[in-house]
């Protein structure tokens, strides 16, 4: 093949190999969600609510430590070496949670799975190095398809394994991780050439990124704006599956295929609807849209039971939720990087990353103290608050959200998307 030739071939094999990589590894996290509840709440363990919040939420703060770190020293050491000992990582942390007697063995498991997770930022940063610019949209394009897709397969995948043993999941995940790793070791060849200079550093303070992008008005108000949204559904994550046990008696195996249908929809929101709404009416007003359903999504919910709305009320509320999440979601990540500049893309899409990186260690701990009662349970009244604490800070959202149209239509260069 000429070099010209070589140039236009998009799928190579070490873009096809770090693709399979990011699906298996979503595929694992997806089965945990929705097993992981029922797992921590039965003996030996028997965790409260809020403890159940705590193992979410801890998860999510290694993340939002580690994700940094580990992409600083791919930078300086390669991409191969971390994902392959991060995905390592991963199994063992799986194979822990599924062998721990203890709670504290859980927590363990968990903030190993934390650390470990944290490499889906080496594996975009591999993407980067192995993509030509203009392919570099088209390739985390198909990261965010394979990052979807995991989350379809796994719970659906976690639910039927649950049959056989609440901890069968765990023993599958840490499988498809080693199965991974394997495939890291023997397919896919180093990213970084030798001798080439380490690009930015990935290690910076985010803390600190985050409070200065809040001195733009902009794109202070859009970070604060995504923070809350995905606050909001990190509280309905986790609550999610403690109240359909609660309220419908749903088991794991139901959930998984409640977390699937979400997915799906998610998936069919933001590949299809999301495009065409976008061209017709502009990114700021289905950020708007976006948020107003999810606000309803979430007050619903707690109305809902086996005699009122039943199954069909539960997928309809899911269905609204799912689709205002896929309206906003992306209509933020879009308009951030337009008002950008070319230089700036990946520095304003990494901090609004870091914002929702804390807001998904923040929101369960939330629900873990709304969720929980003063006999360290759960039951109607903790339902309520929960669900209406998150529907409020959507609500909060939808008027940051028409602030920021406003701040957007005075933007010229956004003029036409507003």
């Amino acid at each position: 093949m000429t070099e010209s030739g070589q140039k236009k071939r998009f799928f190579t094999a070490p873009l096809i190999t770090v693709y399979a990589t990011v699906f298996l590894d979503l595929v694992g996290f997806g089965m945990v969600i929705p097993i992981l509840p029922f797992y921590a709440n039965t003996p030996p363990f028997n965790a409260t609510p809020f403890q159940i919040g705590l193992l979410f939420a801890v998860y999510s703060w290694m993340q939002f430590f580690f994700a940094p770190i580990l992409g600083r020293i791919s930078d300086h050491y390669g991409r191969r070496p971390i994902l392959l000992v991060s995905i390592i990582g991963s199994a063992f942390g799986y194979f822990l949670i599924g062998f721990a007697e203890t709670l504290l063995l859980v927590f363990l498991g968990r903030i190993i799975g934390g650390i470990t997770g944290a490499n889906i930022s080496t594996a975009q940063a591999y993407i980067a190095d192995v993509t030509s610019r203009e392919d570099r949209a088209k390739g985390m394009g198909l990261f965010g398809a394979m990052f979807g897709l995991g989350f379809i397969l796994g719970p659906a995948i976690a639910g039927i394994l649950s049959k056989y043993g609440i901890h069968i999941p765990f023993y599958f995940a840490a499988g498809l991780s080693l199965v991974n790793a394997a495939a890291v070791y023997f397919f896919l060849p180093e990213s970084i050439k030798k001798g080439a200079k380490p690009g930015m550093s990935a290690g910076r303070n985010r803390l600190l990124d985050l409070v200065a992008s809040l001195r733009r008005p902009v794109v202070g108000t859009l970070n604060l704006l995504y923070f809350l949204l995905v606050t909001a559904f990190s509280i309905m994550t986790y609550a999610f599956v403690l109240f359909t046990a609660h309220r419908y008696g749903y088991n794991a195996e139901q959930n998984g295929y409640l977390f699937a249908y979400v997915g799906l929809i998610a998936i069919i929101g933001q590949g299809v609807l999301f495009n065409l709404f976008a061209d017709r009416f502009g990114e700021a007003r289905l950020m708007a849209v976006g948020c107003l359903m999810m606000a309803v999504a979430l007050f619903w919910m707690p109305y809902l039971g086996p005699a009122s709305g039943g199954l069909l009320g539960l997928l309809a509320a899911c269905a609204i939720l799912s689709i205002g999440n896929a309206m906003a979601s992306p209509s933020l990540t879009s308009l951030v990087s337009k008002i950008s500049e070319e230089h700036e893309q990946g520095s304003a899409l990494g901090i609004l990353q870091s914002g929702a990186s804390l807001a998904r260690a923040i929101g369960p701990m939330i629900g873990g103290i709304l969720l929980n009662n003063a006999a360290n349970s759960l039951d109607d009244n903790t339902i309520t608050r929960t669900f209406w604490t998150a529907a409020a800070i959507m609500f909060v959202a939808l008027l940051t959200s028409l602030f920021a149209l406003r701040l957007l239509s005075e933007d010229k260069a956004l003029e036409a998307g507003v």
